[in-house]
């Protein structure tokens, strides 16, 4: 079963809301716009539950510095050339 989402301009999302709470007591998402760019999403209270227990990756932005050596051109030209042999 495909899970859609729908998308509603805020105006139609306003004059809809009864039926988007009954949709997201369902499981369906809906994004809301306004002139045609996201700005809000109205999800069933599981996936919100989900979203904010996750836990960010920001701390892990740049874990990887360093890891190929003090030259990582010359690292990855070597592993190249070791395995194109």
């Amino acid at each position: 079963m495909v899970n859609l989402i729908l998308r509603k301009g805020a105006e139609e999302a306003r004059n809809q809301l009864p039926d988007l709470l009954d949709a997201a007591e369902k499981g369906r998402s809906t994004v809301i716009t306004r002139h045609g760019r996201p700005v809000a999403a109205l999800v069933p209270i599981a996936a919100y539950g989900a979203a904010i227990c996750q836990q960010p990756l920001t701390p892990v932005a740049g874990s990887g510095r360093g890891l190929w050596g003090q030259n990582s051109t010359r690292t990855l030209r070597k592993l190249r050339d070791e395995w194109s042999r």
